[in-house]
């Protein structure tokens, strides 16, 4: 029975669980992690240089945990958790464990972020602890892997791309329904029914405490990135005993279904590009703007021009969706603000060629051709794990349409790729209406023009969390923290260090 038609089971607590199911599962904890090298010393002659540290790769260690596919049934199938760490700096007796990360995503691998170079934090977190990441289940070394026909949307989103979502023909409508389904059960053929059911966020936690263990580690230090809050709030709801300090940095809202999730994520992405305008008229050297009033207009127009005649580089066509697409993803990034005014400004200029355009634009398209089938297979099943979902086409429809009215700039299209959902199998939900109320003070911060995770979602888990407070960053970007904000990066490097938390509406001001 797909997931429309019956009742989304449950979290089961060990509690619940016979006594020998519980004595099986205990039998993971005391796992001592075997450390080797990341990198062997010719792939380290091989690989590029990094900026910063030229160390940094030579001392990641790698290692894996053994952990359960299904809790529930810990005798049967075991996949290994890929885990990364870069040993503590300083004098022995100043380390205080490990400090572990979350990307975010779903589906960003721990161990390849570590080994793309050297985190951009301060040098007393350097010091202080054992900077750790995993790749979480599915993804990358953690039993990664790619759904056959993940691409299989990829023709009739780009036939539909920029139209207005109560425009969508009954035609187009069964086309998007039907290579949906073959994602779906493209990904079923890979991996099976079981390993979908168990790829949601409350297993990635149980497993994220069989880490926390086999480092050695009596509580957990965390920074959670985007989805990674989502991790450590449910990981602070399970487990508040295993809880020492954790940082929830844009945070992530998974309570209201997959639907109202993405229509609320594109309000956010709308209110970011407004931001971007507004900086754009008032700071940037370059902009194709004359005002706030006329800016819809003339970004329209900007489109429809690259639209009608496609910029090429690479000899790849760069048209009104991808365009949508650089400029979303480039929201992300506060520092790329004034290069993104630059290239709209001499784009309008009709200077396409102008070597900064093809130089922006190609940075863009190659980072286009990296694997993206493995994301987006990880991405999905998490999503369609993790929320409620409907069954029917009609509803992602309407979605798009709610996206479109809040989100005109960005529009609508991003609520049908979640369509595979509808015909996701059976998976075990997460517990709602999360509150942590044994957990140790936590710590939210929350990114004022966030395009990914809007504001209101970190208001929303700090409230909802009994323990936390809110760090408000006053500026653009998705996540704050281990960005180069002094006044971020001060704040939480105090809790993480010594468990100083901030005042009540405690805020820092933005750096544009």
């Amino acid at each position: 029975m797909g997931a429309a038609g019956a009742a989304l089971a449950l979290i089961v607590t060990a509690g619940f669980a016979p006594l020998d199911e519980q004595d099986l599962a205990r039998s993971f904890y005391g796992q001592h992690i075997d450390w080797r090298p990341c990198l062997s010393p010719e792939e380290l002659a091989e690989a590029e240089p990094v900026e910063g540290d030229p160390d940094w790769r030579a001392r990641l260690e790698c290692g894996t945990v053994t952990v359960p596919v299904d809790h529930g049934d810990p005798g049967g199938r075991t996949i290994e958790t890929a885990v990364v760490r870069h040993p503590a700096q300083g004098p022995a007796d100043q380390r205080r464990g490990s400090l572990v990360f979350n990307f975010g995503g779903p589906g960003r691998a721990g161990v390849a972020q570590f080994e793309s170079g050297p985190l951009p934090v301060s040098r007393r977190i350097r010091d202080s602890f054992d900077l750790v990441s995993f790749d979480p289940r599915g993804v990358g070394e953690s039993a990664g892997f790619t759904c056959p026909e993940w691409d299989a949307m990829e023709r009739p989103l780009e036939e539909i791309a920029g139209l207005e979502p109560d425009r969508v023909g009954p035609d187009q409508l069964r086309d998007l329904e039907r290579t949906a389904h073959r994602f779906t059960w493209s990904c079923v053929d890979e991996v099976g029914t079981e390993f979908l059911a168990n790829m949601g966020t409350v297993n990635v936690v149980r497993d994220l405490d069989l880490v926390r263990d086999a480092l050695g580690d009596e509580r957990l230090t965390y920074v959670g990135f985007s989805y990674g809050t989502y991790v450590g709030a449910l990981y602070a709801e399970m487990f508040a005993e295993n809880t020492r300090a954790l940082v929830l940095d844009g945070a992530l809202q998974n309570q209201r279904g997959v639907i109202a999730d993405g229509v609320e994520q594109s309000e956010g992405a709308q209110r970011a590009w407004e931001a971007f305008v507004s900086y754009c008229l008032e700071k940037a050297p370059e902009c194709p703007f004359t005002g706030a009033e006329e800016a819809p207009a003339e970004a329209e127009a900007l489109l429809a021009g690259i639209d009608a005649d496609p910029i090429v580089v690479q000899n790849t066509r760069i048209d009104r969706h991808e365009m949508l697409a650089l400029l979303r993803d480039s929201l992300y990034t506060e520092r790329q603000w004034e290069s993104d005014a630059r290239l709209l400004a001499r784009i309008v200029e009709g200077d396409t060629q102008d070597p900064f355009v093809q130089a922006y634009l190609g940075s863009f398209v190659a980072g286009q051709r990296d694997d993206r089938g493995a994301t987006q297979s990880a991405f999905t099943a998490v999503q369609c794990a993790d929320h409620a979902r409907p069954g029917g086409i009609r509803a992602y429809q309407e979605g798009a349409q709610r996206a479109a009215r809040v989100s005109p700039f960005f529009g609508g299209d991003e609520i049908w790729s979640y369509l595979p959902c509808a015909s996701w199998p059976d998976t075990e939900l997460a517990p709602g209406g999360l509150s942590a109320p044994m957990a140790p003070p936590l710590l939210v911060v929350g990114t004022r023009a966030d395009p990914a995770t809007p504001y209101a979602w970190s208001e929303e888990l700090a409230d909802q969390l009994t323990t936390a407070t809110l760090l408000t960053y006053e500026g653009g970007g998705h996540t704050a923290y281990a960005g180069g904000r002094a006044c971020v990066d001060g704040v939480v490097d105090a809790y993480l260090l010594d468990g100083v938390v901030p005042a009540t509406g405690a805020s820092c001001p933005g750096e544009l």
